[in-house]
Protein backbone atom coordinates (compact mmCIF):
# COMPACT_ATOMS: atom_id res chain seq x y z
CA UNK A 1 0.00 0.00 0.00
CA UNK A 2 1.92 3.71 -1.54
CA UNK A 3 0.98 7.29 -0.27
CA UNK A 4 -1.95 7.33 -2.64
CA UNK A 5 -3.19 4.88 -0.28
CA UNK A 6 -2.66 7.77 2.72
CA UNK A 7 -3.44 10.75 0.37
CA UNK A 8 -6.40 9.41 -0.70
CA UNK A 9 -8.27 8.71 2.61
CA UNK A 10 -7.20 12.70 3.74
CA UNK A 11 -8.77 13.92 0.91
CA UNK A 12 -12.39 11.73 1.92
CA UNK A 13 -12.26 12.93 5.43
CA UNK A 14 -10.53 16.93 4.79
CA UNK A 15 -14.39 17.37 5.69
CA UNK A 16 -13.48 16.74 8.95
CA UNK A 17 -10.15 16.74 9.57
CA UNK A 18 -8.49 19.01 7.57
CA UNK A 19 -5.66 18.02 5.71
CA UNK A 20 -1.94 20.32 6.68
CA UNK A 21 -1.83 23.10 6.97
CA UNK A 22 -4.77 23.57 8.36
CA UNK A 23 -4.26 27.06 9.02
CA UNK A 24 -3.13 28.19 5.28
CA UNK A 25 -4.75 31.52 4.13
CA UNK A 26 -3.70 32.14 0.09
CA UNK A 27 -2.10 35.28 -0.49
CA UNK A 28 -4.56 36.51 -3.24
CA UNK A 29 -2.43 39.73 -4.69
CA UNK A 30 0.98 37.62 -4.90
CA UNK A 31 -1.30 34.76 -7.00
CA UNK A 32 0.65 33.08 -10.28
CA UNK A 33 -0.98 33.89 -13.38
CA UNK A 34 -3.52 31.76 -15.31
CA UNK A 35 -1.06 30.26 -17.89
CA UNK A 36 2.57 30.69 -18.27
CA UNK A 37 4.93 33.17 -20.00
CA UNK A 38 7.76 32.60 -21.55
CA UNK A 39 9.54 36.31 -22.49
CA UNK A 40 11.09 36.95 -25.41
CA UNK A 41 9.17 34.02 -27.29
CA UNK A 42 7.37 34.65 -30.32
CA UNK A 43 4.09 33.76 -30.82
CA UNK A 44 2.61 32.64 -33.68
CA UNK A 45 -1.10 32.82 -33.85
CA UNK A 46 -3.10 30.12 -34.76
CA UNK A 47 -5.88 29.43 -37.31
CA UNK A 48 -9.51 30.72 -35.43
CA UNK A 49 -10.75 27.57 -36.45
CA UNK A 50 -14.70 29.24 -36.08
CA UNK A 51 -15.23 28.62 -39.43
CA UNK A 52 -14.85 24.98 -39.52
CA UNK A 53 -18.12 22.55 -39.89
CA UNK A 54 -19.45 21.74 -36.59
CA UNK A 55 -20.58 18.50 -35.45
CA UNK A 56 -23.19 17.21 -33.03
CA UNK A 57 -22.30 17.15 -29.65
CA UNK A 58 -23.94 14.20 -28.61
CA UNK A 59 -21.74 12.33 -30.88
CA UNK A 60 -19.03 12.53 -28.49
CA UNK A 61 -20.97 12.23 -25.18
CA UNK A 62 -23.20 9.30 -25.76
CA UNK A 63 -22.08 5.44 -27.11
CA UNK A 64 -19.98 4.61 -28.73
CA UNK A 65 -17.87 8.03 -28.57
CA UNK A 66 -14.87 6.83 -30.50
CA UNK A 67 -16.54 4.77 -33.27
CA UNK A 68 -19.29 4.80 -35.63
CA UNK A 69 -18.08 7.35 -38.04
CA UNK A 70 -18.87 8.66 -41.66
CA UNK A 71 -17.51 9.06 -44.53
CA UNK A 72 -16.97 12.81 -44.08
CA UNK A 73 -15.07 12.16 -40.70
CA UNK A 74 -11.21 13.54 -41.56
CA UNK A 75 -8.72 10.76 -42.10
CA UNK A 76 -6.59 13.05 -39.26
CA UNK A 77 -5.54 16.32 -37.51
CA UNK A 78 -4.83 18.53 -39.60
CA UNK A 79 -3.80 22.84 -38.17
CA UNK A 80 -7.39 23.99 -38.57
CA UNK A 81 -8.62 20.90 -36.62
CA UNK A 82 -6.13 21.18 -33.50
CA UNK A 83 -6.40 24.82 -33.89
CA UNK A 84 -9.96 24.96 -33.14
CA UNK A 85 -9.85 21.78 -30.41
CA UNK A 86 -7.48 23.90 -28.59
CA UNK A 87 -9.34 26.88 -28.44
CA UNK A 88 -13.29 25.08 -28.03
CA UNK A 89 -10.92 23.58 -24.59
CA UNK A 90 -8.60 25.31 -23.25
CA UNK A 91 -8.91 28.86 -25.61
CA UNK A 92 -10.48 31.70 -23.86
CA UNK A 93 -13.76 32.15 -25.22
CA UNK A 94 -15.83 34.91 -23.55
CA UNK A 95 -16.03 36.95 -20.81
CA UNK A 96 -18.53 35.84 -17.74
CA UNK A 97 -20.13 39.18 -15.86
CA UNK A 98 -23.82 37.32 -15.03
CA UNK A 99 -25.03 38.13 -11.66
CA UNK A 100 -24.60 35.11 -9.66
CA UNK A 101 -24.17 33.68 -5.99
CA UNK A 102 -20.31 33.53 -5.79
CA UNK A 103 -17.60 34.77 -3.80
CA UNK A 104 -15.70 36.54 -6.51
CA UNK A 105 -18.59 38.53 -7.97
CA UNK A 106 -17.76 41.87 -6.50
CA UNK A 107 -14.20 41.56 -8.55
CA UNK A 108 -15.39 40.93 -11.99
CA UNK A 109 -16.42 44.19 -13.01
CA UNK A 110 -12.29 45.26 -12.99
CA UNK A 111 -10.61 44.61 -16.25
CA UNK A 112 -7.50 42.96 -14.21
CA UNK A 113 -10.03 39.98 -12.30
CA UNK A 114 -12.13 39.45 -15.05
CA UNK A 115 -13.24 35.81 -15.58
CA UNK A 116 -12.82 34.64 -19.27
CA UNK A 117 -14.81 31.65 -20.14
CA UNK A 118 -13.02 28.06 -21.43
CA UNK A 119 -15.01 25.48 -22.97
CA UNK A 120 -13.31 23.28 -20.18
CA UNK A 121 -14.21 23.48 -16.20
CA UNK A 122 -11.21 23.66 -14.55
CA UNK A 123 -11.18 23.50 -10.44
CA UNK A 124 -11.45 26.57 -9.00
CA UNK A 125 -11.35 28.25 -12.85
CA UNK A 126 -7.74 28.20 -11.93
CA UNK A 127 -6.58 25.93 -15.25
CA UNK A 128 -3.25 24.56 -14.34
CA UNK A 129 -2.25 22.62 -17.49
CA UNK A 130 0.18 23.52 -19.67
CA UNK A 131 -0.54 22.08 -23.28
CA UNK A 132 2.69 21.47 -25.01
CA UNK A 133 2.56 20.36 -29.21
CA UNK A 134 5.40 18.33 -30.00
CA UNK A 135 5.56 18.59 -33.61
CA UNK A 136 7.22 16.08 -35.81
CA UNK A 137 8.31 16.31 -39.81
CA UNK A 138 4.27 15.57 -40.90
CA UNK A 139 3.24 18.40 -39.27
CA UNK A 140 2.53 21.89 -40.70
CA UNK A 141 4.96 23.77 -38.76
CA UNK A 142 8.95 24.13 -37.96
CA UNK A 143 9.44 20.69 -35.82
CA UNK A 144 9.76 21.40 -32.44
CA UNK A 145 8.02 21.56 -29.09
CA UNK A 146 5.15 24.80 -29.01
CA UNK A 147 3.58 25.66 -25.78
CA UNK A 148 -0.07 26.79 -26.14
CA UNK A 149 -0.65 30.57 -24.93
CA UNK A 150 -4.41 30.40 -24.61
CA UNK A 151 -4.48 34.10 -23.86
CA UNK A 152 -3.58 34.75 -27.35
CA UNK A 153 -4.52 31.69 -29.32
CA UNK A 154 -1.45 31.08 -30.56
CA UNK A 155 2.18 28.22 -29.75
CA UNK A 156 5.31 29.91 -29.12
CA UNK A 157 8.25 27.83 -29.95
CA UNK A 158 10.38 26.80 -27.23
CA UNK A 159 12.80 24.51 -28.52
CA UNK A 160 13.63 23.80 -32.59
CA UNK A 161 14.22 20.39 -34.30
CA UNK A 162 11.94 17.43 -34.39
CA UNK A 163 12.45 15.26 -30.57
CA UNK A 164 9.20 12.92 -31.87
CA UNK A 165 11.87 9.93 -31.76
CA UNK A 166 12.98 10.61 -28.17
CA UNK A 167 8.92 11.30 -27.01
CA UNK A 168 8.11 8.02 -28.99
CA UNK A 169 11.23 6.50 -26.48
CA UNK A 170 9.98 8.08 -23.49
CA UNK A 171 6.49 7.18 -24.10
CA UNK A 172 8.19 3.19 -23.80
CA UNK A 173 7.92 -0.01 -26.18
CA UNK A 174 4.62 -1.07 -24.71
CA UNK A 175 2.94 2.43 -25.42
CA UNK A 176 -0.38 1.83 -27.62
CA UNK A 177 -0.01 1.54 -31.38
CA UNK A 178 -1.37 5.32 -32.34
CA UNK A 179 1.29 6.49 -29.90
CA UNK A 180 4.32 4.66 -32.20
CA UNK A 181 2.60 5.45 -35.28
CA UNK A 182 2.92 9.12 -35.01
CA UNK A 183 5.52 12.21 -34.90
CA UNK A 184 2.70 14.39 -33.10
CA UNK A 185 2.07 14.61 -29.60
CA UNK A 186 0.01 16.62 -27.23
CA UNK A 187 1.49 16.94 -23.61
CA UNK A 188 -0.03 17.95 -20.85
CA UNK A 189 2.02 19.11 -18.02
CA UNK A 190 0.42 20.51 -14.56
CA UNK A 191 1.86 23.60 -12.37
CA UNK A 192 1.71 22.77 -9.31
CA UNK A 193 2.00 26.43 -7.72
CA UNK A 194 -0.85 27.72 -10.63
CA UNK A 195 -3.38 25.50 -7.76
CA UNK A 196 -1.58 25.09 -4.80
CA UNK A 197 -1.50 28.97 -4.03
CA UNK A 198 -5.20 28.21 -3.24
CA UNK A 199 -5.85 24.51 -2.30
CA UNK A 200 -2.74 23.54 -0.64
CA UNK A 201 -2.30 20.04 0.41
CA UNK A 202 -5.71 19.59 -1.48
CA UNK A 203 -4.16 21.15 -4.66
CA UNK A 204 -2.99 17.33 -6.42
CA UNK A 205 -6.16 15.86 -6.11
CA UNK A 206 -7.41 19.09 -7.60
CA UNK A 207 -5.18 19.16 -10.74
CA UNK A 208 -5.74 15.37 -11.46
CA UNK A 209 -9.75 16.17 -11.90
CA UNK A 210 -7.98 18.96 -14.46
CA UNK A 211 -6.36 16.63 -16.19
CA UNK A 212 -9.82 14.39 -16.64
CA UNK A 213 -11.66 17.69 -17.82
CA UNK A 214 -9.38 18.36 -20.69
CA UNK A 215 -8.76 14.74 -22.23
CA UNK A 216 -12.62 14.63 -22.32
CA UNK A 217 -13.41 17.78 -24.14
CA UNK A 218 -10.79 16.78 -26.63
CA UNK A 219 -12.63 13.04 -26.43
CA UNK A 220 -16.25 14.74 -26.95
CA UNK A 221 -14.65 17.34 -29.26
CA UNK A 222 -12.74 14.47 -31.44
CA UNK A 223 -14.87 12.27 -30.98
CA UNK A 224 -17.91 14.10 -32.67
CA UNK A 225 -15.44 14.38 -35.88
CA UNK A 226 -14.77 9.86 -35.96
CA UNK A 227 -11.36 11.00 -34.19
CA UNK A 228 -9.73 9.24 -31.42
CA UNK A 229 -7.83 11.04 -28.51
CA UNK A 230 -6.42 8.63 -26.53
CA UNK A 231 -4.38 9.66 -23.24
CA UNK A 232 -1.19 7.68 -22.15
CA UNK A 233 -0.54 7.99 -18.69
CA UNK A 234 2.36 5.56 -18.18
CA UNK A 235 5.56 7.30 -19.25
CA UNK A 236 9.42 8.12 -18.73
CA UNK A 237 8.12 11.00 -16.54
CA UNK A 238 11.78 12.61 -15.59
CA UNK A 239 13.12 12.23 -18.63
CA UNK A 240 9.93 14.18 -20.44
CA UNK A 241 10.08 16.83 -17.82
CA UNK A 242 13.95 17.12 -18.64
CA UNK A 243 12.58 17.78 -22.90
CA UNK A 244 10.75 20.44 -21.41
CA UNK A 245 13.00 22.15 -19.57
CA UNK A 246 10.82 22.02 -16.16
CA UNK A 247 11.80 20.77 -12.78
CA UNK A 248 9.56 18.12 -11.71
CA UNK A 249 8.63 19.19 -7.93
CA UNK A 250 7.13 22.22 -9.85
CA UNK A 251 5.38 20.96 -12.78
CA UNK A 252 4.58 17.06 -13.40
CA UNK A 253 4.14 15.90 -16.88
CA UNK A 254 0.39 14.10 -16.48
CA UNK A 255 -0.50 12.77 -19.87
CA UNK A 256 0.96 12.40 -23.61
CA UNK A 257 -1.74 12.18 -26.29
CA UNK A 258 -0.72 10.88 -29.44
CA UNK A 259 -2.37 12.55 -32.84
CA UNK A 260 -3.38 10.77 -35.59
CA UNK A 261 -1.93 13.54 -38.15
CA UNK A 262 -3.75 13.39 -41.91
CA UNK A 263 0.09 13.30 -43.36
CA UNK A 264 1.74 10.18 -42.72
CA UNK A 265 4.91 10.43 -40.49
CA UNK A 266 8.06 10.41 -43.03
CA UNK A 267 9.85 6.94 -42.66
CA UNK A 268 12.65 7.04 -39.93
CA UNK A 269 15.77 7.30 -40.63
CA UNK A 270 18.25 5.31 -38.91
CA UNK A 271 21.74 6.58 -37.50
CA UNK A 272 24.51 5.47 -35.84
CA UNK A 273 24.34 4.77 -31.90
CA UNK A 274 26.95 6.76 -30.20
CA UNK A 275 29.49 4.73 -27.97
CA UNK A 276 28.95 4.81 -24.13
CA UNK A 277 26.05 4.87 -22.10
CA UNK A 278 23.63 6.36 -24.92
CA UNK A 279 24.51 3.06 -27.28
CA UNK A 280 21.99 1.92 -25.00
CA UNK A 281 19.24 3.87 -26.61
CA UNK A 282 17.51 3.70 -30.11
CA UNK A 283 19.95 4.80 -33.01
CA UNK A 284 17.48 7.90 -33.51
CA UNK A 285 17.78 9.02 -29.95
CA UNK A 286 21.66 8.27 -29.56
CA UNK A 287 23.08 10.89 -27.39
CA UNK A 288 22.11 13.78 -24.87
CA UNK A 289 18.81 14.54 -24.96
CA UNK A 290 18.03 18.12 -26.13
CA UNK A 291 16.07 20.26 -23.69
CA UNK A 292 13.75 23.70 -23.47
CA UNK A 293 16.10 26.12 -22.40
CA UNK A 294 13.69 28.98 -22.04
CA UNK A 295 11.97 29.42 -18.78
CA UNK A 296 8.77 30.37 -17.33
CA UNK A 297 8.42 33.76 -15.44
CA UNK A 298 6.38 33.61 -12.25
CA UNK A 299 4.74 36.24 -11.40
CA UNK A 300 4.64 35.50 -7.34
CA UNK A 301 7.48 36.72 -5.53
CA UNK A 302 6.71 34.06 -3.25
CA UNK A 303 6.58 30.29 -4.16
CA UNK A 304 5.40 27.72 -1.23
CA UNK A 305 6.54 24.42 -1.49
CA UNK A 306 3.78 21.89 0.30
CA UNK A 307 5.39 18.46 1.97
CA UNK A 308 2.24 16.41 0.80
CA UNK A 309 2.45 18.03 -2.85
CA UNK A 310 5.99 16.63 -3.03
CA UNK A 311 5.28 13.41 -1.57
CA UNK A 312 2.10 12.49 -4.18
CA UNK A 313 4.37 13.87 -6.72
CA UNK A 314 7.03 11.46 -5.75
CA UNK A 315 5.01 8.61 -5.31
CA UNK A 316 3.24 8.80 -8.58
CA UNK A 317 6.42 9.49 -10.34
CA UNK A 318 8.42 6.54 -9.38
CA UNK A 319 6.44 3.97 -11.02
CA UNK A 320 5.79 6.16 -13.47
CA UNK A 321 7.28 3.45 -16.81
CA UNK A 322 5.79 0.83 -14.85
CA UNK A 323 2.65 0.62 -17.55
CA UNK A 324 -0.26 -1.72 -16.21
CA UNK A 325 -1.13 -4.44 -18.62
CA UNK A 326 -4.36 -4.22 -20.70
CA UNK A 327 -7.02 -4.76 -19.09
CA UNK A 328 -5.22 -4.48 -15.27
CA UNK A 329 -8.39 -1.78 -14.71
CA UNK A 330 -11.18 -4.20 -14.71
CA UNK A 331 -10.26 -5.39 -10.99
CA UNK A 332 -11.59 -1.83 -10.51
CA UNK A 333 -14.97 -1.18 -12.10
CA UNK A 334 -17.68 0.10 -11.13
CA UNK A 335 -20.18 -2.02 -8.98
CA UNK A 336 -23.38 -3.08 -10.55
CA UNK A 337 -26.84 -1.88 -9.21
CA UNK A 338 -28.40 -3.79 -6.63
CA UNK A 339 -31.02 -6.32 -7.86
CA UNK A 340 -34.53 -5.85 -7.21
CA UNK A 341 -35.03 -2.88 -4.95
CA UNK A 342 -37.97 0.20 -5.71
CA UNK A 343 -37.46 1.84 -9.43
CA UNK A 344 -38.26 3.76 -11.15
CA UNK A 345 -37.97 4.01 -15.01
CA UNK A 346 -36.34 7.04 -17.40
CA UNK A 347 -36.71 7.28 -20.92
CA UNK A 348 -34.54 6.09 -23.48
CA UNK A 349 -31.69 8.88 -23.16
CA UNK A 350 -31.60 10.98 -26.26
CA UNK A 351 -29.60 14.14 -26.51
CA UNK A 352 -30.42 17.05 -29.53
CA UNK A 353 -28.69 17.39 -32.49
CA UNK A 354 -26.61 20.51 -30.78
CA UNK A 355 -23.00 21.35 -32.21
CA UNK A 356 -20.14 20.70 -29.99
CA UNK A 357 -18.75 24.07 -30.39
CA UNK A 358 -21.91 25.44 -29.14
CA UNK A 359 -22.22 23.28 -26.18
CA UNK A 360 -18.79 24.46 -24.60
CA UNK A 361 -19.27 27.38 -25.14
CA UNK A 362 -22.14 27.69 -23.31
CA UNK A 363 -20.82 25.57 -20.56
CA UNK A 364 -20.73 27.65 -17.21
CA UNK A 365 -21.47 27.21 -13.51
CA UNK A 366 -24.74 27.91 -11.88
CA UNK A 367 -23.58 29.89 -8.73
CA UNK A 368 -26.86 30.04 -7.59
CA UNK A 369 -29.23 30.83 -10.38
CA UNK A 370 -31.47 27.28 -10.02
CA UNK A 371 -35.38 27.49 -9.76
CA UNK A 372 -37.50 24.77 -8.57
CA UNK A 373 -40.43 25.96 -10.06
CA UNK A 374 -39.12 24.48 -13.48
CA UNK A 375 -38.54 20.98 -12.59
CA UNK A 376 -36.10 19.21 -15.09
CA UNK A 377 -38.10 16.73 -16.99
CA UNK A 378 -37.15 12.51 -16.76
CA UNK A 379 -35.69 12.76 -20.25
CA UNK A 380 -33.43 15.43 -19.39
CA UNK A 381 -32.09 13.37 -16.47
CA UNK A 382 -32.10 10.64 -18.25
CA UNK A 383 -29.79 11.24 -20.98
CA UNK A 384 -27.20 13.10 -18.14
CA UNK A 385 -26.75 10.23 -15.89
CA UNK A 386 -26.35 8.21 -19.39
CA UNK A 387 -23.71 10.37 -20.74
CA UNK A 388 -21.54 10.57 -17.13
CA UNK A 389 -22.15 6.84 -16.73
CA UNK A 390 -20.62 5.79 -19.90
CA UNK A 391 -18.01 8.23 -19.64
CA UNK A 392 -14.07 6.48 -19.05
CA UNK A 393 -10.92 7.93 -18.93
CA UNK A 394 -9.02 5.62 -21.10
CA UNK A 395 -5.58 4.79 -20.20
CA UNK A 396 -2.95 2.10 -20.53
CA UNK A 397 -4.65 0.22 -18.29
CA UNK A 398 -8.07 -0.09 -20.18
CA UNK A 399 -7.11 1.49 -23.85
CA UNK A 400 -10.60 1.13 -25.26
CA UNK A 401 -12.25 2.97 -22.62
CA UNK A 402 -14.40 -0.16 -22.13
CA UNK A 403 -14.40 -0.54 -18.22
CA UNK A 404 -17.38 1.25 -16.54
CA UNK A 405 -15.22 3.13 -14.19
CA UNK A 406 -17.94 5.14 -12.68
CA UNK A 407 -21.32 4.33 -10.70
CA UNK A 408 -23.84 7.42 -10.39
CA UNK A 409 -26.00 8.02 -7.25
CA UNK A 410 -28.90 10.91 -8.09
CA UNK A 411 -30.45 13.32 -4.74
CA UNK A 412 -33.96 14.07 -6.76
CA UNK A 413 -35.34 17.22 -5.62
CA UNK A 414 -37.72 18.19 -8.27
CA UNK A 415 -37.97 15.83 -11.27
CA UNK A 416 -41.22 15.26 -12.70
CA UNK A 417 -42.56 12.15 -12.08
CA UNK A 418 -39.83 11.28 -9.88
CA UNK A 419 -40.12 11.41 -5.62
CA UNK A 420 -37.86 13.03 -3.86
CA UNK A 421 -34.66 11.06 -2.43
CA UNK A 422 -31.55 9.59 -3.08
CA UNK A 423 -31.22 6.97 -5.95
CA UNK A 424 -28.55 4.70 -7.68
CA UNK A 425 -28.49 4.66 -11.17
CA UNK A 426 -28.96 1.59 -13.23
CA UNK A 427 -27.11 2.26 -16.84
CA UNK A 428 -28.02 -1.10 -17.93
CA UNK A 429 -31.78 -0.74 -17.01
CA UNK A 430 -32.08 2.43 -17.34
CA UNK A 431 -34.09 2.97 -13.87
CA UNK A 432 -33.31 4.52 -10.79
CA UNK A 433 -32.95 2.35 -7.87
CA UNK A 434 -34.25 4.00 -4.30
CA UNK A 435 -31.66 4.55 -1.57
CA UNK A 436 -33.65 6.62 0.73
CA UNK A 437 -37.52 8.25 0.38
CA UNK A 438 -37.96 11.75 0.91
CA UNK A 439 -36.47 15.04 0.50
CA UNK A 440 -33.05 15.32 0.33
CA UNK A 441 -32.06 19.34 0.04
CA UNK A 442 -31.50 19.96 3.81
CA UNK A 443 -29.08 17.30 3.87
CA UNK A 444 -27.35 18.65 0.67
CA UNK A 445 -26.86 22.31 2.21
CA UNK A 446 -25.56 21.08 5.65
CA UNK A 447 -22.65 19.12 3.76
CA UNK A 448 -21.55 21.83 1.19
CA UNK A 449 -18.82 24.19 2.49
CA UNK A 450 -19.97 26.72 0.27
CA UNK A 451 -22.84 29.24 -0.33
CA UNK A 452 -23.05 29.83 -3.77
CA UNK A 453 -25.37 27.31 -4.50
CA UNK A 454 -29.10 26.72 -2.68
CA UNK A 455 -28.73 22.51 -3.46
CA UNK A 456 -32.42 22.25 -2.62
CA UNK A 457 -32.96 24.72 -5.77
CA UNK A 458 -31.67 22.11 -8.32
CA UNK A 459 -33.81 19.42 -9.90
CA UNK A 460 -30.98 16.76 -8.74
CA UNK A 461 -27.79 16.50 -7.34
CA UNK A 462 -25.66 13.89 -9.07
CA UNK A 463 -22.62 12.64 -7.18
CA UNK A 464 -20.54 10.22 -9.48
CA UNK A 465 -18.14 7.35 -6.97
CA UNK A 466 -14.96 5.92 -8.00
CA UNK A 467 -13.34 2.82 -6.43
CA UNK A 468 -10.35 4.50 -5.64
CA UNK A 469 -8.61 2.33 -3.49
CA UNK A 470 -9.09 -0.63 -6.21
CA UNK A 471 -7.89 1.42 -8.58
CA UNK A 472 -4.71 2.35 -6.43
CA UNK A 473 -4.50 -1.42 -6.16
CA UNK A 474 -5.00 -2.29 -9.60
CA UNK A 475 -2.27 -0.35 -11.38
CA UNK A 476 -0.19 1.26 -8.81
CA UNK A 477 0.01 4.91 -6.97
CA UNK A 478 0.22 6.50 -11.01
CA UNK A 479 -3.15 5.74 -10.71
CA UNK A 480 -4.09 8.55 -8.64
CA UNK A 481 -4.43 10.66 -11.59
CA UNK A 482 -6.36 7.97 -13.69
CA UNK A 483 -9.40 7.18 -10.42
CA UNK A 484 -9.45 11.18 -9.86
CA UNK A 485 -9.08 11.97 -13.75
CA UNK A 486 -11.77 9.99 -14.74
CA UNK A 487 -14.28 12.02 -11.96
CA UNK A 488 -12.98 14.87 -13.62
CA UNK A 489 -13.67 13.21 -17.22
CA UNK A 490 -17.58 12.98 -15.66
CA UNK A 491 -17.82 16.27 -14.72
CA UNK A 492 -16.74 17.92 -17.68
CA UNK A 493 -19.25 14.96 -19.92
CA UNK A 494 -21.88 16.42 -17.27
CA UNK A 495 -21.39 20.11 -18.09
CA UNK A 496 -21.77 19.87 -21.93
CA UNK A 497 -24.84 17.67 -21.44
CA UNK A 498 -26.35 19.45 -19.50
CA UNK A 499 -25.26 23.04 -22.25
CA UNK A 500 -27.07 20.50 -24.65
CA UNK A 501 -30.05 20.34 -23.07
CA UNK A 502 -30.03 23.85 -22.11
CA UNK A 503 -30.06 23.03 -18.24
CA UNK A 504 -28.24 24.92 -15.62
CA UNK A 505 -25.29 22.87 -14.12
CA UNK A 506 -22.39 22.94 -11.34
CA UNK A 507 -19.88 20.87 -10.01
CA UNK A 508 -18.26 21.27 -6.19
CA UNK A 509 -15.66 19.42 -4.50
CA UNK A 510 -15.91 21.01 -1.22
CA UNK A 511 -18.53 18.96 0.73
CA UNK A 512 -18.59 16.57 3.16
CA UNK A 513 -17.67 13.57 1.61
CA UNK A 514 -17.97 10.57 4.61
CA UNK A 515 -21.72 12.14 4.74
CA UNK A 516 -22.63 10.82 1.31
CA UNK A 517 -20.61 7.78 2.21
CA UNK A 518 -23.11 7.27 5.34
CA UNK A 519 -26.16 8.38 3.59
CA UNK A 520 -25.73 6.42 0.61
CA UNK A 521 -24.15 3.14 2.62
CA UNK A 522 -21.09 2.61 1.12
CA UNK A 523 -18.85 2.31 4.44
CA UNK A 524 -18.66 -1.09 3.71
CA UNK A 525 -16.76 -1.04 0.19
CA UNK A 526 -14.42 1.12 -1.78
CA UNK A 527 -16.67 3.50 -3.68
CA UNK A 528 -15.55 7.17 -2.80
CA UNK A 529 -17.54 10.26 -3.65
CA UNK A 530 -15.80 12.31 -5.22
CA UNK A 531 -17.60 15.02 -6.51
CA UNK A 532 -21.40 16.59 -5.95
CA UNK A 533 -23.41 17.78 -9.41
CA UNK A 534 -26.57 19.71 -9.45
CA UNK A 535 -28.82 20.08 -11.82
CA UNK A 536 -31.85 21.72 -13.32
CA UNK A 537 -33.44 24.35 -14.73
CA UNK A 538 -32.07 28.31 -14.33
CA UNK A 539 -34.03 31.58 -13.44
CA UNK A 540 -35.14 33.16 -16.44
CA UNK A 541 -33.83 36.34 -17.95
CA UNK A 542 -31.04 36.59 -15.72
CA UNK A 543 -28.63 39.93 -15.75
CA UNK A 544 -25.66 39.53 -17.67
CA UNK A 545 -22.82 40.92 -19.58
CA UNK A 546 -22.78 40.60 -23.34
CA UNK A 547 -18.99 40.27 -24.14
CA UNK A 548 -19.33 39.52 -27.83
CA UNK A 549 -20.96 43.05 -28.63
CA UNK A 550 -18.85 44.89 -26.31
Amino acid sequence: MGYAHEYADAVLHRGRIPMEPADFVPDWPDGPRRGKFYPGVEPYALPDGDGLPDAPAARGLLPARDGGGTGDDPAGFTLPLLSAMLKDSYGLTGRRLGIQANSDLPGLPLHTHANWSRGTAGGGGLYPVSVYWASGPSGPLTPGIHYYDVHRHAVQRVLTGDVSARVREVLGPGAPAEARETDQYLILGVKYWQNAFKYNSFSYHVVSTDLGTLVQTWRIWAGARGLRTTPVLWFDEPRLNGLLGTTGEEEGVFAVVPLRWDTPAPPRTAVPARPGPAASRTAATAGPDPAVRHRDAERSRTVLEFPTVLAMHAATTEGATDRPAPGALAAAAALPAPAGGTRTALPDPVLPAVPVRRALRARRSSFGRFDAARPVTPAQLSAVLAACAGTSLPSDADPDGAVRQTRMYAFVNHVESVEPGAYVYDPEAGELLLVEAGPQGAFLQDTYFLANYNLEQAGAVLVPTVRTTAVLDAVGDRGYRLAVGTAGAVAQTFYVAAAALGLGAGVALGFDNISFVEKLGLGDGDEAPLLIMPLGNERPRPADFRHEIA
